[in-house]
């Protein structure tokens, strides 16, 4: 799902709401939640899951190209971590022995 189609089905579920103020309420949360999270906060949704920081120790990698070593400096990066309402509910829809669905590449993605 894209942030597009939940705007869509907020739009469709609730009728008093236009378009435009559902695509403005999803913007909203999403923005807040972004900015706790980059001020260090943790966000638990209770149900669903809760968001954190982890952090990515300094590393060395090396340039796929040359084969030079490149020192990967220190990241901070969101972690989900589903809560047991949530995982009990995609457990009980997805038969088992199903192939999951193929993950979409994500920019920045390591």
């Amino acid at each position: 799902m894209t942030r597009s189609d939940l705007v869509a089905q907020l739009a469709e579920r609730f009728g008093q709401l236009t378009h435009r103020d559902t695509e403005f309420a999803v913007k909203t949360i999403l923005d807040a939640m972004s900015a706790a999270l980059s001020k260090g906060h943790r966000i638990e949704i209770r149900g669903f899951g809760s968001f954190s920081i982890n952090r990515r120790p300094p590393r060395v990698g090396r340039n796929p190209r040359s084969g030079e070593q490149v020192v990967i400096p220190e990241k901070l990066v969101p972690h989900f971590k589903p809560g047991k309402a949530l995982r009990e509910a995609v457990d009980a829809h997805v038969p088992l022995g199903a192939e999951p669905a193929p993950r979409a590449p994500v920019v920045g993605d390591d």
